[in-house]
C-alpha cells in the first residue's frame, strides 16, 4: 500500500513523425517566407537570376509559337475549303450577291434597280423573344401587329423600299420585331423540296435570293380604311361614331357623321363596294327632320361639306339633295341682332341658340363655314346662302381689336364686337379663320382683294408677334401672345399652316411663305418623332432655353392624340408642289405609328391618352369621323403618284378635307 504523501507520474515521448498529426497549433511549419530569410544571400541572388531568364526566354520565344498556331489554324480552313471544293461547291466571295441557279430555285423576271439580298438560314436557338410593346389589345399576336396578319387572310405590307440595304432576317418596324419566319422568307422552290438542289442544312432554309419589292404605301391606307370600317360597319353602322374597344357607338347629333364625312374617302381610295353601301344608308335612313341640336361649324364642314364634295365626285344628285336639306335647315343660325350667327341649331324645330354659358360664338365657327355656304349657292342659285357667310367676313373685316392682322378667339353674337381681346393663338378658336380667307381667295377665283389683304396681313404678324426658336435645335414655331407675352405652345391644330402657306406660294404669294412652311413643316414632324410612340401630342411646349436637352415637352393633360390630320395634311401639300420625298417617308412613319399604337384588332382605330408612354399608351376607346374624313385622305393623296387625283389647281379642300371646285373664270 503506498504512502498519502507519495506521487506517481507516467512520461510519454513521441516520435517526430507523429507529431505532424496531432499539433494543437503549437508547433506550426515555418511560412514560405520564414524560409527564404533563412537561405543565404548566394542562394537567393541564384534563384532570381533563373527566374529572370526563364521569363526574357519567354518572352523571345512567343513570336514563333503565334506563327505556328497560325499556320496551324490556316492550314485547317484551306483544308476545309478544299473539302467543300472537291464536293463541287464554291465559296461566295464577300460583296457578291448568290445568282439564281436554274431548276434548283424558280427564276423571276429581274426588277430594274432592285438588289436580291440573301436570306441566310437562321440559327437555332437564337431567336429573340417577342415585343410586347403597345396596348394591351394589341399584344394579343406577340411582335407581329394585327394589321399585318388579319386573320391571316389580309396581305401583310413589306418594310418600307428605303431600307432594302437590310440584310438581317430580322425586319424592324418602328419597334416590333417581324422573324423572317413568321412570312418574310420564300419557301423553297419544288425541285429543292425533290433533292434536286444543294445539300440542306437540317433545321435550315437553303440560301436563297429574295426580290424585296417596294411597299405600296396607297394600297397601305386602302388596308387602313377597310379595317376602320369594318370596325364601325360590325359596331357603330349609322352612328356618328365608333368606339372599337368596347364595339359599340357614340352618339353627338345622330345623323351618321362617320359615314357621311367618309363618303369621298372611299371614292377617292376607289373603294366602291363600301361607298354603295353607305350611299345606300343616305339614300334610305339619312333623315334631318330631328329634334336635335348641332353645331353650326362642325355640321357644315363635315355634313354639309361632305355631301357638296361627293356631289362634285360622283355626279349623283342624291348628295345635293341632301345637301340642299341639311343647308336649309341651319340658315336659322343666322337670325341674331348682328348677323354674327349662334353656334348651335335645333335642325328639326328651326330655332337657333348660343352656349347655355355665354352669348359669345369662337371666331373660327363662324369665319369657317364660307366655302360651304358659297359653293350650296352657286349649285341652287339660290344667293341667301352666300349672302349670310360673306356679311360675316365683311363685319370681321372691319372689326376693331385685331392686331398686326391678328384677330382674338371669341366674338359676342349680340353686338357683333370681338371678346376676350388680348388673347391671339393659331390653334383652337382661331385656326382655320386663316385657313378660309386664303382659300375663299382661291374658291373664288382671286376676285376679292379685301380676303387676300387680310390673309397677308396675318402671315405678317404671325412672322412679327408669334415665330420663335427652340433650343437646342433652333425649330421654328408658333406660340400664343396673351396681353403682351408669349407663351411658348403650339396645337397640333397649328399643324395646318405649312400646308396653307405652301397653297399661297404655289399661287403667286410671297416666296418666303415656302421657306417659312418648310421650317413649320420640320417642327410638325419632330412633334411626333421625339414622342416615344411617333405620335404626336394634343400640345407642344417649346424650350426656349436648353435646360434639359429637349425641345418639345409635354404636359400631362396635353399627351393625349386624337388621330388628327392637320400634320398629314401639310405633307400632302408640301410634297405636291415640292416632290421632294422625305414628306412622304414622314407620313409613311405616322401611319406606321398608327397601326402600331392605335389599331384595334376587331376593327377601327381609337384615340390614345399618353403619347410618351409606348407600353401602355392609354386607349381611350373613341375613333373621331375625321380619322376616316381628313387623316386616312390626306395620307393615300400623300401616297398617289397621280397628281391630277383632286388636283390643287382644280379644287380647294375645306377644312374637314372635303375637295370644292375652284369656280371657272364666269362665275
Amino acid at each position: 500500500m503506498y504512502s498519502p504523501l507519495r506521487k506517481d507520474f507516467v512520461s510519454l515521448t513521441l516520435g517526430e513523425q507523429h507529431s505532424r498529426s496531432y499539433t494543437n497549433g503549437k508547433h506550426r511549419r515555418q511560412s514560405c517566407w520564414r524560409r527564404w530569410k533563412q537561405l543565404s544571400r548566394l542562394q537567393r541572388s541564384l534563384i532570381l537570376f533563373l527566374l529572370a531568364f526563364l521569363l526574357i526566354c519567354g518572352i523571345f520565344s512567343y513570336p514563333s509559337l503565334s506563327e505556328q498556331w497560325r499556320a496551324l489554324s490556316d492550314d485547317s480552313v484551306k483544308g476545309g475549303w478544299d473539302e467543300i471544293e472537291h464536293q463541287g461547291l464554291q465559296p461566295i466571295p464577300p460583296g457578291l450577291v448568290p445568282k439564281v441557279v436554274p431548276g434548283v430555285v424558280e427564276e423571276q423576271p429581274p426588277e430594274p434597280q432592285r438588289l436580291n439580298i440573301p436570306i441566310l438560314p437562321k440559327p437555332q436557338g437564337l431567336k429573340k423573344p417577342p415585343s410586347k410593346r403597345g396596348p394591351p389589345a394589341l399584344q394579343k399576336r406577340g411582335n407581329v401587329s394585327d394589321w399585318q396578319v388579319k386573320d391571316k387572310e389580309e396581305p401583310a405590307i413589306r418594310r418600307d423600299e428605303d431600307q432594302e440595304k437590310e440584310t438581317k432576317t430580322v425586319i424592324s418596324w418602328r419597334g416590333a420585331m417581324i422573324e423572317a419566319e413568321q412570312g418574310t422568307e420564300p419557301q423553297p422552290s419544288a425541285h429543292a423540296k425533290e433533292g434536286g438542289g444543294p445539300a440542306e442544312v437540317e433545321g435550315a432554309n437553303p440560301l436563297q435570293p429574295v426580290s424585296v419589292k417596294p411597299v405600296d404605301r396607297a394600297e397601305a391606307v386602302r388596308e387602313a380604311f377597310r379595317h376602320a370600317w369594318k370596325g364601325y360597319k360590325a359596331f357603330a353602322w349609322g352612328h356618328d361614331e365608333l368606339k372599337p374597344i368596347s364595339k359599340t357607338h357614340g352618339e353627338w347629333f345622330g345623323l351618321g357623321l362617320t359615314l357621311i364625312d367618309a363618303l369621298d374617302t372611299m371614292w377617292i381610295l376607289d373603294l366602291k363596294e363600301e361607298f354603295e353601301e353607305a350611299k345606300r344608308w343616305v339614300e334610305k335612313e339619312l333623315l334631318f327632320s330631328k329634334n336635335v341640336d348641332v353645331n353650326l361649324f362642325e355640321s357644315t364642314i363635315r355634313i354639309l361639306g361632305g355631301l357638296l364634295s361627293t356631289y362634285h365626285l360622283t355626279g349623283d344628285s342624291l348628295f345635293l339633295d341632301k345637301a340642299k336639306d341639311i343647308g336649309s335647315r341651319l340658315m336659322p343660325a343666322f337670325n341674331t341682332p348682328s348677323k354674327i350667327p349662334f353656334s348651335d341649331v335645333n335642325i328639326g324645330k328651326g330655332i337657333a341658340h348660343p352656349p347655355r354659358w355665354t352669348t359669345d360664338s369662337t371666331v373660327a365657327e363662324v369665319t369657317s363655314i364660307q366655302l360651304e355656304f358659297r359653293e350650296l349657292s352657286r349649285l341652287t342659285q339660290d344667293p341667301k346662302y352666300q349672302k349670310a357667310v360673306d356679311e360675316v367676313m365683311r363685319q370681321v373685316h372691319r372689326l376693331d381689336g385685331k392686331h398686326d392682322g391678328l384677330v382674338p378667339m371669341f366674338i359676342n353674337t349680340n353686338s357683333g364686337k370681338f371678346t376676350h381681346r388680348g388673347v391671339f393663338t393659331l390653334g383652337a378658336r382661331a385656326d382655320s379663320y386663316y385657313e378660309y380667307l386664303l382659300k375663299q381667295w382661291l374658291q373664288g377665283g382671286k376676285k376679292e382683294p379685301e380676303l387676300l389683304e387680310d390673309y397677308l396681313q396675318a402671315v405678317e404678324g404671325v412672322k412679327k408677334n408669334l415665330l420663335r426658336q427652340t433650343s437646342p435645335s433652333k425649330l421654328v414655331f408658333v406660340g400664343e401672345l396673351s396681353h403682351g407675352r408669349l407663351n411658348p405652345k403650339m396645337d397640333h391644330l397649328v399643324c395646318f399652316l405649312p400646308g396653307t402657306l405652301a397653297l399661297g406660294a404655289h399661287n403667286g404669294l410671297p416666296a418666303d411663305h415656302m421657306d417659312l412652311a418648310m421650317q413649320l413643316m420640320e417642327t410638325c414632324h419632330q412633334m411626333y418623332v421625339q414622342m416615344e410612340t411617333g405620335l404626336s401630342p394634343e400640345i407642344a411646349h417649346f424650350n426656349l432655353q436648353n435646360l434639359n436637352g429637349r425641345d418639345v415637352d409635354v404636359k400631362p393633360a396635353d399627351r393625349h392624340n386624337l388621330l388628327r390630320p392637320e400634320t398629314v395634311e401639310s405633307l400632302f401639300y408640301m410634297y405636291r408642289f415640292t416632290q421632294d420625298t422625305k414628306y412622304r417617308d414622314w407620313g409613311w412613319e405616322i401611319l406606321q405609328s398608327f397601326n402600331k399604337y392605335t389599331r384595334i384588332p376587331s376593327g377601327g382605330y381609337t384615340s390614345i391618352g399618353n403619347v410618351r408612354d409606348p407600353v401602355n399608351p392609354g386607349p381611350r376607346d373613341k375613333m373621331e369621323s375625321f380619322f376616316l374624313g381628313e387623316t386616312l385622305k390626306y395620307l393615300f393623296l400623300l401616297f398617289s403618284d397621280d397628281p391630277e387625283l383632286i388636283s390643287l389647281d382644280k379644287y380647294v379642300f375645306n377644312t374637314e378635307a372635303h375637295p370644292l371646285p375652284i369656280w371657272p373664270s364666269d362665275s
